[in-house]
């Protein structure tokens, strides 16, 4: 195993934050030119790709201009939106410093259940893509991952190493331009999720369902259910830049 391999979601992580922290910090004030991203490519040792990525987010999140055959710009601050992000499962994971491994309990294609039809945007019985992924931190079951996918949006879903890269990655990569709706709630698991998090099934989770689209079409619907004694949902504001994030934690250390 090459012990230098890097995921591009890690790689893309690195850039981005050391933008954003350039951007708090005051090294680019408003209406400064941000470095190129041949300049970055250079100094991160990455592809012009997942520059690219990294410059794309913090536009769409306010924090950058780009203005075609001239340049990319820090944003004024008032132009800054407030989001709420659920990152990486394996960024989150990586940036502790820990181990991500993900066990695949199946990926294939089902008949799309008719509850699930308008998730989807797809008739009731169609062809789908259905996987179960349980995300491990340590050795730890952290996350299991119930996804939904739109075939005619990604129609290799079923071919990709899960083990190598996640869902979210892979989506993130054949659809980027990506519209979600959240709903986050306190619940229950099921018995099968219960089961696969080695969890009682009376236990209390942190269950996030997320529906995303690209340019209008629906890409997948997934339930993350997170137990609760080991996650948390945590925000913060930043009042300079006017940003309101969320991100994902492990609760306990061991």
């Amino acid at each position: 195993m090459n012990n230098n391999y890097e995921r591009p979601a890690a790689a893309y992580a690195r850039v981005k934050a050391f933008l954003q922290e350039g951007l708090a910090s005051g090294r680019w004030p408003a209406g400064t030119q941000m470095p190129s991203e041949a300049e970055l490519v250079a100094q991160f040792g990455v592809s012009r790709m997942t520059v690219n990525r990294a410059m794309r987010e913090l536009q769409s999140e306010g924090f950058l201009e780009r203005v075609q055959g001239v340049g990319t710009f820090a944003a004024q601050p008032y132009r800054a939106s407030s989001t709420l992000t659920i990152r990486d499962v394996h960024t989150e994971i990586a940036e502790r410093g820990r181990r991500h491994e993900a066990r695949v309990q199946f990926a294939r294609e089902e008949a799309l259940p008719a509850r699930l039809a308008p998730k989807l945007g797809l008739p009731a019985g169609s062809p789908a893509f259905h996987s179960m992924i349980v995300h491990h931190e340590d050795g730890v079951p952290l996350l299991c991952e119930d996804r939904w996918v739109n075939p005619a949006v990604a129609p290799d879903y079923l071919g990709v190493d899960f083990a190598r890269t996640t869902p979210t990655e892979y989506l993130l990569a054949v659809a980027p331009l990506w519209e979600a709706r959240y709903s986050i709630e306190a619940s229950r698991p099921t018995a099968a999720e219960a089961r696969l998090l080695g969890i009682e099934a009376g236990e209390p989770c942190l269950v996030i369902l997320r529906r995303t689209e690209s340019k209008g079409a629906p890409v997948t619907f997934v339930r993350m259910v997170h137990p609760g004694a080991r996650y948390t949902l945590e925000g913060s504001f930043s009042a300079m830049a006017g940003e309101r994030r969320g991100r994902g934690d492990r609760r306990v250390d061991r």
